[in-house]
């Protein structure tokens, strides 16, 4: 990769830039699979008890970088989520193929955890387990009501969670009931519009912020989520208009990290995270055949958390984190791999069934006007 290419002195535009990489960039396929590697890194930490490294000085900059994965995550999802809706070309479309992506992979993660993790893990005797109300409402995850616990698995464990990190489905969710909202009342196609939306999510913000304060927690917490993921729509709305620049992206991680650092400053990093996370999206950087192969980012994420518990429980004598990155990492990679080539892979190539049903739906409605017409 050239200077140039890094620090572009063009005024090339974000809509430019995807035309000049195919409109497939490899930046954002190392991105999200680097993202769920951090992801499983901070948990590292989290679930093998390992709090003295919250004191250390190394943690007072790394906490800063892990802090902006999940916002990284949403404003990623947000920028390529809309492409996904004005390419779709109908609402129907588009939230099929976001239930193929998502639902598949959730389902056999809840059922590996329920049946597996849970039979193997649990200090209860299996009639009681699966007689238990815990047992039958962590089903409820397939729906998006996010359960945490199952009876008796990982109560030695330092954090009795199965599956933490679906903290993060049900924000999820809310973003495609907004963007498919925004669509139908023809808010996202008018630009005006979206910017006053997004103008109305920072004024719930600075509400949430006063009435809600938090001065422990730097993180992102689920509407600010909702408020990157916004950030994504928005830049990837105007991107005809917005540059695609090193120096830009560069001013973006300094107000970043000014504000991450400040109680609830990162609830106001939107739009700064937005861009600098598009701009290293828009990267790119030669594909490697192994780590490209598939998109296993997803699967990661789903099976990081339980993986890692799951590591604390059958290995007690190696509760340091660095221990449980060294086991966790190869399993979770083994299993994003297969569930991407069983599962994600499999089911994203049923979307012909929406392109059969959009097809019968036009000619329906084309028969309809034919009918109707004198």
């Amino acid at each position: 990769m050239t200077v140039h290419q890094f620090w572009p002195l063009s005024k090339t535009s974000l809509a430019q830039r995807l035309t000049d990489t195919g409109h497939r960039p490899s930046g954002f396929d190392y991105l999200r699979l680097f993202l769920s590697l951090g992801v499983i890194g901070s948990h590292s930490v989290l679930l093998t008890g390992s709090d003295w490294i919250y004191q250390t000085r190394a943690w007072s900059v790394l906490g800063i970088v892990v802090s902006m994965i999940v916002p990284m995550f949403f404003a990623l999802s947000g920028f390529l989520v809309a492409g996904s809706l004005e390419r779709s070309g109908t609402l129907t479309k588009f939230l099929g193929l976001r239930v193929l992506r998502l639902m598949p992979a959730l389902s056999v993660e809840v059922f590996i955890s329920a049946i597996f993790l849970g039979v193997l893990f649990t200090t209860l005797d299996l009639s009681a387990y699966f007689r238990s109300d815990l047992f039958h409402r962590y089903f409820f995850n397939l729906i998006g009501h996010i359960q945490y616990y199952l009876p008796g698995v990982f109560e030695q464990n330092p954090n009795h969670l199965v599956n933490g990190q679906l903290w993060t489905v049900p924000f999820e969710l809310v973003c495609y009931v907004l963007l498919a909202i925004l669509a139908i009342l023809g808010a996202y196609n008018n630009g005006r519009w979206l910017i006053i939306f997004l103008i109305g999510c920072y004024i719930f913000q600075i509400a949430n912020t006063a009435f809600r304060p938090n001065y422990e927690f730097k993180g992102a917490g689920g509407t600010t989520a909702v408020i990157m993921f916004m950030c994504g729509i928005f830049f990837y709305k105007f991107r005809e208009k917005i540059p695609w620049s090193g120096a830009i992206a560069l001013i973006c991680v300094v107000i970043s990290v000014k504000l991450s650092v400040i109680p609830n400053g990162m609830r106001f990093c939107g739009l700064p995270v937005a861009y600098f996370t598009i701009y290293l999206g828009l990267l790119n950087p030669p594909r490697n055949s192994i780590l490209l192969s598939g998109d296993y980012s997803y699967g990661l994420y789903l099976y990081g958390y339980p993986v890692q518990q799951a590591v604390v429980a059958a290995a007690p004598a190696l509760r340091e984190w660095y221990w449980n990155l060294l086991f966790s990492v190869p399993l979770a990679c083994i299993i994003a791999v297969g569930s991407w080539w069983l599962v994600e892979r499999p089911c994203l190539r049923a979307r012909f069934v929406l392109d059969k049903f959009e097809s019968w739906r036009q000619s329906r409605r084309a028969a309809e006007l034919s009918n109707s017409s004198p």
